[in-house]
């Protein structure tokens, strides 16, 4: 039998023998899954969300809005997918390049695919002149990594990347290790910042990173160097 194809093809999978035979199948076929792809025409309403970086090299803050496209809505295939992203702010010092890199990156949205690799590479990117430290000891490299920061939580947020966090044992492992270095060096001003003489982490890039028992250990992450 002849089937015309009269829709771009987005995706294909190749089934079995079982599945041919399998009703339920049968039943999957009959489904149009949408996927996220270039040609996707723009709805009216996009849902989004917006988020605040304030950086110690501007006295104003940049607002980046991440919109969203809901692909396969009130099915059990919905799923929610970056499909633009704005970048505002006061200060018109950037605006060449941010205008530009918002562009560059709304393309790739739109690509469809896996484009978490994305926020890699904006992470990864250093300003020449230095970085700077964000409340609670974290390293910024650059004002480009922030916005890939804000992205990736943005992510993680829709389900596209999960956030790993540690298990109830380095949790209490980490309290324990906070606990004696307080104890020890009577630093108890504030339970929400690192130590002062900590050291920054490589793994998690935040400043905790601190020598117990012989060994550096971040109370941050709980990497450790002896481990």
């Amino acid at each position: 039998m002849t089937i015309k194809i009269e829709k771009k093809i987005v995706g294909y999978k190749v089934l079995t023998k079982e599945e041919k035979e399998s009703p339920a199948s049968n039943d999957a076929e009959l489904i149009d899954v949408e996927s996220m792809h270039e040609n996707l025409m723009r709805p009216e309403m996009l849902f989004g969300s917006t988020y605040k970086i304030k950086t110690p090299q501007s006295e104003h803050a940049l607002y980046i809005t991440v919109n969203d496209m809901i692909l396969n809505m009130g099915t059990e295939h919905e799923e929610r997918r970056p499909y633009e992203v704005f970048i505002n702010s006061k200060n018109m010092e950037h605006f060449q390049w941010v205008l530009a890199l918002t562009r560059v990156i709304s393309a790739v949205f739109r690509k469809g695919g896996d484009i978490t690799f994305m926020v890699e590479e904006l992470k990864a990117v250093f300003d020449p002149k230095g970085g700077y430290f964000k409340k609670g000891g974290v390293y910024m490299p650059s004002l480009v990594a922030e916005i890939g920061h804000a992205i990736e939580q943005h992510m993680k947020q829709i389900g596209m990347l999960k956030d790993l966090e540690l298990d109830a044992h380095q949790k209490q492992f980490l309290a324990e290790k906070r606990e004696e270095f307080d104890a020890k060096y009577a630093n108890t001003e504030d339970s929400n910042d690192f130590p002062e003489q900590a050291q920054l982490c490589t793994k998690c890039q935040t400043k905790a990173l601190v020598l117990m028992d012989g060994c550096m250990t971040c109370l941050n992450c709980g990497d450790s160097k002896c481990s």
